[in-house]
């Protein structure tokens, strides 16, 4: 049998009155609930410590810690979960008291079961609501969706292939590429094009977090299972419900968390720091590196075992100087969102600056793009971009901006202006001096427009 709003839940009722205790546990139980008695204060907490409970009902009066302290402390170990205080001795200063202490809630001796099983529904129902909240919260705060994948080449084509077909499965993915290819945009499109895009994305790099905290981090910690722990962590695995889990840099991960990873991706259970008791999880999990895996797993400094578990898809971003076709795209998706970001009109770029952009070999990648377009909408004078926005290595990496055809036409035409006006201007001399006929040299005047060249007055 459920309760109203269809929750159910794990209850601690913390009664010191025996016959008040199991009434309350077989009422409860017999609605749904998973339910555990207590009679004190103490042997509350120890429950508390070691099991993950929905709700909490105490009585306000307990041998030894009373209800009130029970509350506070419920509240720093699970600030989520629900609290219910019971008392016969009624005031306003005790229930004021108690909602200060951190319950949610208070009901009066006598009990009458029917109000305990509605206040129960409704902090059950609070609970979901604010668990809820907290995940769409997570949601925009922490998923920043980045670019959309720019697929014009063929190998990025080829990528987004793979991302779809990853996408549809729930297999572990392996990304691989140099540093700021976009492997973290791949990752995000997975778990955007998957059934559960509703879900957290959740990044870590884990290079970026201290080998001591990894274990925390990735399975979470029970209050006081080391020095700091002052509250219970769920760690990103729990947390991310049936979402994506990302782990940037999985190459820098240590053999011992390699193990303990390996073991909770088998099982699909982690084992909280601090804890006796292991915990099902449901995240999907994708993982990136731009070192070889395979020469880490020759050298012994990466498990064999778990790079297969890793790689079962297995997806590589090419970097961006062998897809050049992507750049075009890459440029307006790049400043695109920066110019919303600072609020400002979106520039034109013109067609030298393009090619320069286009030429260049970027070996910090998509990266590199970024930072350089970034710099480039500051400097951008009336709302355009030109070479001269962009940096001096950028631009001579572009090589000449005329094709061969253009060269030959600008030096000839500069050529034959000298030989003019060495001659001041007459024709037969000029011709003379470059070893053509007259004829030659008039047509030649002609076709690049130099007419006038005779008196000086044209201009190279």
């Amino acid at each position: 049998m459920s309760e109203a709003n269809g929750k159910l839940g794990r209850l601690l009722v913390a009664e010191d009155e025996r016959a008040q205790r199991e009434a309350l546990v077989q009422f409860l139980s017999a609605r749904g609930h998973e339910v555990t008695g207590v009679a004190t204060g103490e042997q509350a907490m120890e429950r508390l410590a070691a099991e993950t409970f929905s709700l909490l009902i105490t009585d306000l009066r307990l041998p030894g810690m009373d209800g009130l302290a029970v509350v506070r402390r419920a509240r720093e170990i699970d600030e989520e979960m629900g609290v219910l205080l019971i008392t016969a001795f009624a005031s306003v200063e005790s229930a004021i008291e108690a909602l200060r202490a951190g319950a949610h809630d208070y009901l009066l001796k006598p009990l009458i079961f029917e109000d305990v099983a509605r206040k129960v529904a409704n902090l059950l129902a609070h609970r979901e609501l604010v668990r809820e909240n907290a995940r769409l919260r997570r949601i925009l705060n922490e998923q920043d969706p980045g670019p959309e994948i720019v697929a014009v080449s063929a190998a990025m084509q080829d990528v987004v292939s793979w991302v779809r077909r990853a996408a549809a499965s729930r297999a572990t993915v392996l990304i691989t590429g140099e540093t700021g290819t976009g492997k973290e945009v791949v990752a995000r499109a997975i778990h955007h094009l998957g059934p559960c895009r509703e879900e957290p994305f959740l990044a870590v790099s884990l290079a970026a977090v201290p080998e001591t905290l990894v274990e925390s981090e990735l399975f979470g910690h029970e209050k006081g299972a080391f020095t700091g722990a002052e509250r219970r962590r769920e760690g990103l695995l729990r947390a991310a419900g049936r979402g994506t889990v990302f782990l940037d840099e999985i190459a820098e991960l240590s053999l011992p968390a390699q193990a303990k990873l390996l073991r909770a991706i088998e099982a699909r259970e982690v084992q909280p720091l601090g804890s006796d008791r292991s915990i099902p999880f449901e995240a999907r999990l994708v993982a990136a590196t731009h070192r070889r895996l395979l020469d880490r797993v020759e050298a012994g400094t990466f498990r064999e075992d778990l790079y297969y578990r890793l790689a079962v898809i297995q997806i590589h971003v090419p970097p961006l100087r062998e897809r050049p076709d992507d750049v075009p795209g890459l440029v307006q998706r790049l400043l695109s969102r920066q110019a919303q970001r600072s609020a400002v009109p979106l520039p034109s770029v013109t067609a030298a600056a393009m090619r320069a952009l286009c030429q260049y070999p970027w070996r910090g990648n998509v990266r590199e793009l970024a930072n350089v377009l970034d710099r480039a909408l500051i400097l951008a004078d009336e709302g355009r971009i030109d070479v001269e926005q962009i940096p001096a290595d950028v631009r001579s990496a572009a090589g000449p901006d005329l094709d061969l055809e253009q060269a030959i036409d600008r030096f000839e035409r500069g050529y034959i202006l000298m030989a003019l006006r060495l001659s001041g201007g007459n024709r037969e001399k000029a011709a003379e001096s470059l070893g053509i006929s007259p004829a030659t040299l008039y047509r030649r005047i002609e076709r690049l427009g130099l007419k006038g060249a005779e008196s000086g007055r044209s201009k190279p």
